[in-house]
């Protein structure tokens, strides 16, 4: 029988799953990782690559040692905002990631010190950002976008007043947004800079009868086999050689793979925080199979 496992989609997850679509142990399928959670949630898959938030929908069992995880920048989860963060009063959230939404929010508290507005994210980030002061972009979107190469519209959202015959209409950079230049802020890079621990984003997780001991290996193995091969990788996802040197250079330089104590001391100091702020429960001792 096999084992039905859920990945995320993303480059970054694709050294976890190296070689697993070829064994005869293993059903691979890909999705976002909010998705990835609700479906082992509803038992559609024994396994998932789950957010780290989602630990709580289950009694779950942890695959050790194995995990996506950052140690200072990321590069793929980011606050993009048209102002400083002392002055943001919106976010726009981007929901396909439950850990990056529920970061997001400690960091506004613990970091920034700022209570903006939810809001849902939008399918443009430029619109987005004519709407919002920040949105929050995770897996490739983040990685693959350069804030110099947002082009804002104008906000829409108030009514333009009317001018008088002779006045001087307003020039593009004073209509609303459009013109003011938009900042990325890495958010593993300000969750190290404030706990000098890692940020745990994800890992293996699933019921407790799920894996094996040699499922467990295999797991343990793919990740070893893909980490070796990041350029590989990297090539194969990316068809534009630019993206494929920039995700190369992410794969090698900004996800770490493993779940050390150091990670174990992040995520349990991240779901403290998490459960301080109202956003999750109180947190449970880690079990791993």
């Amino acid at each position: 029988m096999k084992v039905r496992l859920g990945a995320v989609g993303y480059l970054n997850a694709r050294p976890h799953v190296f070689g697993l679509d070829r064994s005869p142990r293993f059903e691979l399928r890909f999705d976002v990782p909010s998705r990835c959670a609700d479906l082992l949630h509803e038992g559609t898959v024994d396994v998932g690559l789950i957010p780290s938030i989602e630990y709580f929908g289950g009694a779950y069992r942890i695959v050790p040692d194995v995990a996506i995880a950052s140690r200072g920048p990321v590069a793929s989860v980011a606050l993009f905002t048209t102002k400083p963060m002392a002055d943001v009063r919106s976010i726009a959230m981007d929901a396909s990631s439950r850990t990056s939404v529920a970061l997001a929010q400690v960091l506004c508290a613990r970091a920034f010190k700022v209570r903006p507005a939810l809001e849902p994210g939008g399918s443009s980030l430029a619109s987005t950002l004519a709407r919002c002061d920040a949105a929050l972009v995770i897996g490739d979107n983040a990685l693959f976008t350069a804030p110099e190469t947002i082009r804002l519209a104008p906000d829409t959202s108030r009514e333009t007043p009317r001018l008088a015959k002779d006045a001087v209409p307003p020039t593009k950079a004073a209509s609303g947004r459009a013109g003011r230049p938009v900042e990325k802020i890495d958010l593993g890079e300000v969750w190290t800079r404030m706990t000098g621990l890692p940020f745990v984003y994800a890992f293996w997780a699933g019921r407790p009868e799920a894996l094996t001991g040699a499922d467990v290996r295999a797991l343990q193995e793919a990740r070893d086999a893909g980490v070796m091969r990041s350029e590989e990788i990297a090539r194969a996802y990316c068809s534009d050689p630019e993206r494929q040197a920039i995700g190369a250079r992410y794969l090698r330089d900004n996800i770490r793979y493993r779940l050390g104590p150091d990670e174990r001391a992040g995520l349990e100091l991240f779901y403290r925080y998490a459960a301080e702020a109202g956003i999750a429960p109180e947190a449970r001792e880690l079990r791993f199979f």
